[in-house]
């Protein structure tokens, strides 16, 4: 079964995450209103609601890094990946954890970082040479 996500979080300003997902990642705006926006969060829903964001720790174990937890997420084939990662870079984004390949060599094998949005809400972009390796074992 095949299905699109939807989740919905909290954004402290609404004009900055348009910028934010908008003009640097990229995503399509949706419908909106004084106090959400949706995005297509490359082909998933995000709506984006004034509020108190998560509280994050690094407590995510992943390998020799402890990453932001709560985080959002998308896995990208690696060419698209390459293609965010260099406008992240040119955008002059601060990663948390900077561009990546990550259990090189084994199954699961994938590029990844991991950047805030204005809220300080954790991203994790994953990208693959091969999705079908994404539940790899």
């Amino acid at each position: 079964m095949q299905s699109i996500f939807h989740v919905a979080i909290h954004v402290s300003d609404l004009e900055l995450s348009r910028q934010f997902y908008g003009e640097l990642l990229g995503c399509e705006e949706g419908r909106s209103t004084d106090t959400w926006v949706d995005f297509n969060f490359f082909g998933h829903q995000l709506s984006l609601h004034l509020g108190e964001p998560f509280r994050v720790t690094n407590t995510g174990k992943v390998g020799e890094h402890d990453v932001p937890m709560p985080h959002l997420g998308v896995i990208l084939k690696m060419s698209d990946w390459i293609v965010l990662k260099d406008r992240l870079i040119k955008g002059r984004v601060n990663f948390v954890l900077p561009p990546s390949i990550r259990f090189p060599g084994e199954p699961g094998e994938q590029a990844t970082m991991f950047f805030l949005d204005p809220a300080a809400n954790p991203i994790e972009i994953k990208g693959f040479t091969d999705l079908q390796s994404v539940f790899a074992a």
